[in-house]
């Protein structure tokens, strides 16, 4: 297939990337809008002659049906990649999932997370805000004794 043809397709379903298997359904590699931007359009490549087969990353990090999602989503972002094809035992594609598939499956985690490290860092600095109040306090009645 050609990249002309694999946008226009991958703009019809809003997609990000496609994952390119052999006739058996085991994942060969993907074709991201990251590759055809460095790989084709950055070398001032022809999209209607140019084949995904030609800019496809190959030898992809692939997550089994087994494998712990969270532990995943650690790899993918201390490696810096956004996509994961999961694979059967025989390397079939069965799905892929995405950063934002992990931020939905991690969201309520993040938030109650998020929420205690707030009040911890704001109940960490209540001293520092009692005392600044106080320091007003007297410097406001310090000035309107001596006006």
């Amino acid at each position: 297939m050609t990249v002309f043809d694999a946008v226009a397709a991958m703009k019809a379903k809003n997609y990000g990337c496609i994952v390119i298997t052999d006739m058996a359904g085991r994942v060969e590699g993907i074709v991201t809008e990251r590759d055809i931007m460095f790989k084709l359009v950055g070398q001032n490549g022809d999209p209607t002659t140019v084949t995904l087969a030609q800019i496809m990353t190959r030898d992809i990090r692939m997550a089994r049906e087994t494998d712990n999602v969270v532990d995943w989503l650690r790899i993918m972002s201390n490696e810096r990649f956004r996509r994961l094809p999961v694979v059967d035992s025989e390397g079939r594609l069965q799905a892929l999932l995405t950063q934002g598939d992990f931020v939905s499956y991690t969201w309520p985690d993040l938030l109650h997370q998020a929420s205690g490290l707030a009040k911890a860092t704001i109940l960490g600095q209540l001293h520092y805000i009692v005392i600044a109040v106080l320091v007003f306090a007297l410097a406001l009645v310090a000035l309107t004794t001596l006006t």
